[in-house]
């Protein structure tokens, strides 16, 4: 069976703060000069080695152990998963 690499981005839901982020943008960005740049989210990733019988299993497989094993909150964060390899 191939092996897929899979990226999962986690962030907070974009009407949510991001006081991580906030902090990032306010003592670093605009500190260091780069007022060009207006917003810095800040996130998760992971990446995930599996073996899966296509590309589209492999993503589905990612998403579902994500959510039966919890490793995002649903309420307050965004899920993406891309198959890279």
């Amino acid at each position: 069976m191939p092996e897929y690499k899979v990226e999962v981005l986690i962030e907070n839901k974009p009407k949510l703060r991001d006081p991580e982020g906030e902090t990032v943008y306010r003592e670093l960005i605009l500190k260091g000069g780069y007022n060009m740049v207006k917003e810095v989210r800040t996130g998760k990733m992971l990446r995930i080695v599996l073996e899966a019988g296509s590309k589209l299993e492999a993503e589905e497989l990612v998403k579902k152990l994500c959510d039966e094993l919890r490793i995002y909150n649903p309420l307050v964060s965004t899920l993406r998963v891309k198959v890279i390899e």
